[in-house]
């Protein structure tokens, strides 16, 4: 069936290749990961100067960590001297600089060569020309995000004018003062599927009466088959005898004090391409973020925010974190099961989505744009 024998109701997907092929994968890598904004690390993880984390952005392996001066600096994982991988750790603290487990280059936490076997025997090596190259860094809503591109797009259009294209403004998630909640449980899942396949489960809602049952019985309106991005600033909500964003529908934590009384009992679902989605509730905020690791596999963190009082007191989480939880299992799952179907020749022309799940449409428009030379 062609896109132009399909009745008005169907719209085409993407061909089952683009979540099979390595070749794609790799394009994707290069013109979507590594030239576009991307949600590295939590800020608070790099509480102070000598604290690390690294990551996966693309095909490269990226260094985070924070500098004496208080800023946050990001750096390409590699030794300018052989190539070696400097920092071989997810996440660490180093007291003064990062050196070389191979020959023991050694880089101060600017990114400046500082030593090196027999350095002083050679003065025409220039400490900054051969120190780490560093690349663009940003501090937003708690996290770190940086971008591997030479020109880096602006991050005010394209990760801030996410939140905008989804709220209609920026206040209406600065309420949630995600910067300084606190994290009260992070979960990691290593899912057995293309990336695009967990974005696109997250933008429709047609799904949720077969496998979030617990989710409906939360948000009711979820049953009906539309997403949380049903229109700008719509916020689904609560079941009417519901009392908190938890698993028994059970009431929640101490509600976050800015949200507005329009935001109360509400949940709001934003993406932000390439990688994170945020999730907003009345007393936590659910924030994934997604690396892309192969074309069949995506390694997403999850994190549950709540406010600093309520980690530090040690109140019980495990009925808000359970609703997510089970919700992503749900949504994983899915994404494994339909994986395998990708590489049939059922699908080697793609399949179709139904009128409510037009957001993934424009996603493959926006992916197939990227991908264009």
């Amino acid at each position: 069936m062609t896109t132009a024998s399909l009745p008005p109701s169907l719209i085409a997907t993407l061909p089952g290749e683009h979540y099979t092929d390595p070749g794609i994968f790799a394009l994707e890598q290069e013109r979507i990961f590594e030239s576009m904004w991307f949600c590295a690390a939590r800020a608070p993880e790099l509480a102070k100067p000598g604290s690390f984390r690294t990551c996966q952005v693309g095909r490269e392996s990226v260094l985070v960590t924070r500098s004496r001066d208080g800023s946050v600096k990001a750096f390409l994982n590699v030794c300018r001297h052989r190539g070696a991988k400097l920092c071989t750790e997810e996440s660490g603290e180093v007291r003064r600089a990062f050196q070389c487990p191979y020959h023991a280059w050694t880089y101060g936490l600017d990114g400046k060569l500082v030593a090196a076997p027999n350095l002083t025997s050679m003065p025409d090596v220039d400490r900054t020309e051969y120190g780490l190259v560093s690349v663009a860094v940003r501090e937003w809503l708690g996290y770190v995000w940086v971008c591997l591109a030479d020109t880096p797009p602006s991050f005010e259009e394209d990760i801030m004018g996410a939140v905008v294209e989804r709220l209609g403004d920026v206040e209406s998630i600065d309420r949630y003062d995600i910067d300084n909640l606190q994290l009260g449980r992070r979960i990691t899942y290593d899912v057995k599927a293309n990336w695009k396949l967990v974005i696109e489960n997250f933008m429709e809602c047609y799904h949720c009466a077969t496998i979030h049952p617990e989710l409906t019985e939360v948000l009711p309106e979820f049953a009906d088959g539309y997403a949380a991005q049903y229109y700008v600033g719509h916020g689904a909500e609560f079941g009417e005898d519901v009392q908190g964003f938890t698993v028994d529908g059970s009431e929640g934590l101490d509600r976050i004090p800015g949200v507005a009384d329009d935001q109360d009992r509400r949940y709001y679902a934003i993406t932000v391409k390439p990688q994170v989605f945020i999730n907003l509730v009345p007393d936590h905020v659910i924030f994934h973020r997604m690396y892309p690791m192969a074309h069949d596999r995506t390694i997403v963190e999850c994190d549950w925010l709540y406010l600093p009082h309520v980690v530090e007191s040690g109140k019980d989480v495990a009925r808000s974190v359970e609703l997510f939880h089970r919700v992503n299992q749900q949504d994983f799952d899915a994404c494994e099961r339909t994986q395998p179907g990708m590489s049939s020749r059922v699908y080697a022309k793609g399949g179709v989505l139904v009128p409510s799940e037009h957001h993934i449409g424009e996603f493959h428009a926006w992916v197939q744009e990227r991908l264009l030379p």
